[in-house]
């Protein structure tokens, strides 16, 4: 006969392993629905929302914010340019792969692909600081790459995002 465990056992389990692998939905705020609607221009879906939320959070506006987030996007930003730029030429040389790695990844490029995805209008900053200035777009794309890379814990994936952003806003500039 089984014995049933005492009941903190059991909501310490159910709270350690909750049933379903959705993510965990967001709520109907107004940052949320913009988060929402970012999601689906990115491309991904977050599985942990809070992770978004934090890389579109500036230091400015919150403690809790996108700053570590953004340095890992930065890392896997410049190593999927790298990986990249070694694919197309294989014998390219150190200093044409790292200045294109750095040009990729570089705050112009990224904000300009920030600003191509609207994060301007979903980046929460303090009075004093500017959505749509180059250094916090950049900072919150870079720390939507991060979020990525650690909402699918691989590197790859951020890159995947990263590239089809390059891409978009590349497009999008031609015309």
């Amino acid at each position: 006969m089984a014995i049933a465990p005492p009941l903190f056992v059991a909501l310490l389990l159910v709270v350690a392993h909750p049933a379903g692998s959705a993510p965990a939905p967001l709520t109907s705020s107004p940052f949320d629905a913009a988060l929402a609607t970012l999601q689906s221009r990115v491309g991904y879906t977050f599985r942990a929302p809070g992770l978004l939320r934090r890389a579109m959070t500036h230091a400015s506006y919150s403690r809790d914010n996108g700053r570590a987030l953004a340095v890992l996007g930065l890392a896997a930003s410049e190593s999927a340019a790298a990986l990249r730029a070694l694919a197309a030429d294989s014998d390219a040389t150190a200093s044409a792969v790292s200045r294109r790695a750095s040009e990729a990844a570089s705050e112009v490029a990224c904000a300009a692909a920030g600003t191509h995805l609207g994060i301007p209008g979903v980046v929460r900053v303090a009075g004093t600081a500017s959505a749509s200035a180059a250094p916090v777009v950049c900072g919150a794309l870079r720390a939507l790459i991060g979020a990525v890379a650690v909402d699918a814990n691989s590197t790859d994936a951020a890159g995947e995002v990263f590239w089809r952003l390059q891409v978009i806003t590349a497009a999008t500039a031609a015309m």
